[in-house]
Order: structure tokens, then C-alpha cells, then sequence
């Protein structure tokens, strides 16, 4: 169908003639009453106008009564444009409801559902035309604060244009009113991102639900406010929505209810997709990967680690660029230049890479600044014991306790992001630097590990990695991997590593577990510093195998 627009009519005008386009604006400039659907004088030049055509004609009307738009089809539809331009009233619901023709006598199809779902539409109302080209009668559907039978809409009792007797601001208002009153019932704060968390993979059930246990840490660890989780198990992934349109429908119903304003997507979303979602939805839809990019941002508390986030977070946006906003890419020239100028699209680009390349300049100036703290820190020739593990493992807390220290350490991913360095003596009077990192996470994003390359660089001054691993999660085993996986990549796997089975104070941790680990490491509580003595004395023992110390 092609797309046309002048004035507030738009759609499938191409071939109109002038006496029927000026009919069309005529059509937009009309006013309702606020207590009725449609007027019958509107509605019948509706069916009237429609009839002529042969095409379905639709007019969105604002509370006000106003006429916002007119969209004209073909015979069997009309294409809704997005209404990010068209003004609404506050509340849940859009604020304008759609009324549109159907020449053929059909009732309300799944495609008129999918729009009352998607847009938020107060009410969507088909006209069904009489053989004369005169309204037959008026068919609504609303949506509804509850789901009945399965069913996120409900349908009005048809109606005669010129036979309506109930008042639609009153429905409305009460309508709204039922969608507050659920909300009350979840005691969302309007103060805070809400956010319905979604994941759609092939993965298997136990793993897929650990995965998204862990976006939701991520989440609230971003302060925003989880109000549900979505999960779908699909044997292959949708290429432009992710999730299937029906499914997608019912989460925007779900965000209607709980008056949730964020998606969040356990999967990485590429530009299109992210476009596509965000066109359907009317949401703010972001990935993993921003969310993980926002926590580092929210936490990084050096000059490095800020310059680091920043560095991540242009390489993200650089690509996606084009889907925030189609203004970018009009043209910017104006007096003075030649030609029409680069667009506003290649001016954001070209400021990134100029950024980009700052910030490269000033981690390489860091980086050096770093390199000679580490070399005075050679010359006193003390050995360096690096902690390395999947986030919330509990290294912090293990370096707190191991040199009385009071560093940041929360029940949250990634409450520690900058590397911290404390001095501790073991038992047989050796002293050793013991240097706390970044947690590791599956699916770390790419430009972030690249980002934090300097401040990883700690780990290759490192005599001795201990992998801190937090036995008391049901899957351990994977997070080691992950673990394992990023130090190979990072070309650290030569390092001796002794493994610290930590949090066996946990529930859930039974003898056989303990015994499990204890023949792959050794086992404490890094809250209980009476549980350190086998990995003091293990770690001690190593440190003096590496540097030879008889």
C-alpha cells in the first residue's frame, strides 16, 4: 500500500482526485462530542466517502472530540502511522480511539485487535456499510484492566451512530480509573524505571530461568524496579521482533496493567530489532548489553573506569545511531557551506570518532600512569595475588575480611567495577599484594571487556589468580566456565589459579558439595575469617612454589 501524507490525512491517497482529497481534509476538520464514539453526521460522511472509494477510511479522534487524523486504506485495510507525533491525554491508554470503515459487512478482525493492543487506543469501533453507503451499525472493542477467558478485550454492544445513549468520557474515566486502581495494588513508584524483563531463547528451561534470575539482578542492581518476567522457550529466535507478534501484544497488555515504561531484553538487539520493537510498542526497549553499560556507568568511580564506561558505551551507540531518532539524518547545511552539507547523522558519527579517539589518547596516558605504580611496586619485589571471579562471588567481601579493609561490598552485580590493591602478610611472614577486579558475567559485552583491557592489565602482573566461586549457586559449574572462558581469552590461563569455594555458610550447601570442592580447592566463608586457615596456608604454599622460596 502506498503511503502518502497531506495535512492530517495520510495513507493510500495516490490517483484521488481534488473534489475527493478536499473531502478527506474536510473530514479532519470536524469535531465530536466528548460524550459520543462518533457523531452520526460524521459517521455517515465517513460511509458515505468510504463508499465512493471503495476503500476503508479511518479517523482517530482525540478525547477532546477533535478529529487528529484521517487515514484512508484499500478495500480490505488501513495502515495505522505512528502516532509519536499525534498529541494524547495523560493516563494509560493512548487518549484516542480509531474508528474506521469495513466495506464487506466484516466484523472486528485480529489485525483491528492487534492495533487497539499495540496503540493503546482508548476504543477501536468499526463502521459496517450498508448497500446504500449508509452506516449499519457501530462495533467496539476496548481492552481490559483483567484478562477474562483468555481475552485482553472486550467487546460494546453494537450500536446504531444515531442510537448512542452511554457517555464515552464517563467509560473512559472508568476504565482508566480500574487500570489505576490495579496499579495502586502493585505499589509502583513513578519515580522509578519499571521494567518487564523478557527472554526468548533456545536454551533449556532450568537454565534459561537462571538466566534470567541473573538479568533481574542486573536490573535492580541498576535501581530499576522489576514489575515482571517474561520467558519464552522458542526453537528458533524471530529475526525482527525476537518474540512473536501475539506474544509481544500480550507483554504490552502486561505493561498497560502494571503502568510499566521500560522493555528490557535478556538478548543482545541489533539496531533493527530495536526499531522494530520500539515501533510496535510505543516502549523504551534496551538489551543486556545497555543495561550492564548503565550499571558500569552508574558505579565506576575512577577517572579510568569513567573513561573506560564512556569509551564502551559510544562504541555501542555508534551503530544505532540512525534507529534514536529519524531528525538525525536530515540535512544540516545552511549559509556558508557548500552544497547541502554532511547530514546530522555523519555530524553525531563524525563527533563519536572524534571522542572515541580522545579517549583512547587520555587510557593511553592512564594506562602509562598504571605501569609505573606497578614498577615501584616490583621494585619492593612484592608478589602480586590476584581475585578473579563471576560477579557477586563474593571477592570483596573476601578481600574486606583478608586485610581489614571496608571496600564496597554490596549483594549486587557489579557493586565493585574499579581494581583496589591492599597489602597482606600470610602466616609465615610473607608479605603479598592481593588486588580485587571487575566481576566477570556471561555474555560480557565485547566493547566493554575491550574497554576494561587496561584495567584487567592487573591480572597479568598476578604470581598467583585465586578464582573465587560461589558454591552456594546451583549453577557454579557454568559460572566457572565462564570464568576460565574470559582468562583464556585473555591470554591468562598460564597464571597458577587456586580455586575458593566461597559462601558455604549458604543454604543448600551440603557435606557432599563441600567435599566435591574440597578436592578442587579449598572451601571458606569470606564473611568468617576462622574459615581461612586451608586457603592461607595453600595460598602461601603456592606463592612459594612460584617464586621458589624454600
Amino acid at each position: 500500500m502506498e503511503e502518502h501524507k497531506i495535512g492530517n490525512v495520510s495513507g493510500n491517497i495516490g490517483g484521488l482526485k481534488k473534489n475527493q482529497l478536499a473531502a478527506l481534509e474536510r473530514l479532519a476538520g470536524k469535531r465530536v462530542s466528548r460524550e459520543q464514539i462518533i457523531s452520526a453526521e460524521l459517521a455517515r460522511a465517513l460511509c458515505q466517502l468510504s463508499f465512493e472509494l471503495n476503500r476503508q477510511i479511518g479517523v482517530l479522534l482525540h478525547r477532546s472530540g477533535q478529529v487528529e487524523q484521517v487515514v484512508v486504506g484499500d478495500f480490505k485495510g488501513i495502515m495505522i502511522p505512528r502516532l509519536g507525533a499525534v498529541r494524547s491525554a495523560g493516563g494509560r491508554l493512548k487518549g484516542l480511539r480509531l474508528v474506521h470503515t469495513h466495506l464487506a459487512g466484516e466484523a472486528i478482525s485480529d489485525e483491528d485487535l492487534m492495533d487497539l493492543l499495540f496503540l493503546r487506543l482508548d476504543l477501536l469501533s468499526v463502521l459496517k456499510i450498508t448497500p446504500e453507503g449508509l452506516p449499519e451499525r457501530l462495533y467496539s472493542a476496548h481492552l481490559l484492566p483483567v484478562p477474562s477467558e483468555g481475552r485482553s478485550w472486550a467487546f460494546l454492544e453494537p450500536v446504531h451512530p444515531a442510537g448512542q445513549t452511554d457517555s464515552f468520557t464517563d467509560f473512559i474515566a472508568a476504565l482508566e480509573g480500574e487500570f489505576a486502581r490495579l496499579q495502586a495494588t502493585n505499589n509502583v513508584d513513578k519515580g522509578q524505571d519499571r521494567a518487564i524483563l523478557v527472554s526468548v531463547t533456545t536454551e533449556s528451561q532450568p537454565r534459561a530461568e537462571e538466566s534470567l534470575a541473573e538479568l533481574a539482578e542486573l536490573t535492580r542492581s541498576d535501581n530499576i524496579l522489576v514489575l515482571d518476567t517474561v520467558l519464552q522457550r522458542s526453537r528458533k529466535v524471530n529475526p525482527r521482533l525476537i518474540i512473536g507478534k501475539g506474544k509481544l501484544a500480550e507483554i504490552m497488555i502486561r505493561a498497560l496493567q502494571l503502568d510499566a515504561n521500560l522493555f528490557i531484553f535478556n538478548q543482545e538487539l541489533n539496531p533493527s530489532q530495536v526499531r522494530s520493537i520500539t515501533d510496535y510498542t510505543e516502549m523504551r526497549v534496551i538489551d543486556r548489553t545497555q543495561l550492564i553499560l548503565d550499571i558500569f556507568a552508574h558505579r565506576a568511580l575512577s577517572r579510568e573506569g569513567r573513561l573506560q564506561v564512556e569509551m564502551a558505551q559510544l562504541k555501542y551507540m555508534l551503530p544505532r545511531l540512525s534507529t534514536r531518532d529519524d531528525a538525525l539524518s536530515r540535512l544540516s547545511g545552511g549559509i556558508g557551506t557548500r552544497g547541502p552539507g554532511e547530514t546530522k547523522l555523519e555530524t553525531h558519527r563524525r563527533r563519536i570518532d572524534d571522542r572515541l579517539a580522545r579517549l583512547t589518547k587520555e587510557l593511553e596516558q592512564v594506562g602509562k600512569e598504571r605501569y609505573r605504580r606497578r614498577a615501584r611496586r616490583r621494585k619492593k619485589e612484592l608478589p602480586v595475588l590476584s581475585l578473579v571471579g563471576y560477579t557477586n562471588a563474593g571477592k570483596s567481601t573476601l578481600l574486606n575480611t583478608l586485610t581489614s579493609s571496608s571496600i564496597v561490598a554490596e549483594d549486587k552485580l557489579f557493586a565493585t567495577l574499579d581494581p583496589t590493591s591492599r597489602r597482606l602478610r600470610f602466616p609465615h611472614e610473607m608479605d603479598v599484594v592481593v588486588t580485587d577486579t571487575v566481576g566477570f558475567i556471561r555474555h560480557l559485552p565485547a566493547d566493554l571487556l575491550q574497554a576494561f583491557a587496561a584495567t584487567l592489565e592487573e591480572l597479568q602482573e598476578a604470581d598467583l589468580l585465586v578464582h573465587v566461586i560461589d558454591l552456594s549457586n546451583p549453577f557454579f559449574r557454568e559460572q566457572m566456565q565462564v570464568v576460565e572462558d574470559l582468562l583464556r581469552e585473555l591470554e591468562l590461563e598460564e597464571i597458577p589459579c587456586l580455586k575458593v569455594f566461597n559462601k558455604i555458610d549458604r543454604e543448600g550447601v551440603g557435606e557432599q558439595l563441600l567435599a566435591e570442592a574440597r578436592r578442587e580447592g579449598v572451601v571458606i566463608s569470606a564473611l568468617d575469617a576462622g574459615t581461612f586457615a586451608p586457603f592461607l596456608e595453600r595460598a602461601e604454599q603456592l606463592m612459594g612454589k612460584i617464586l621458589r622460596v624454600p
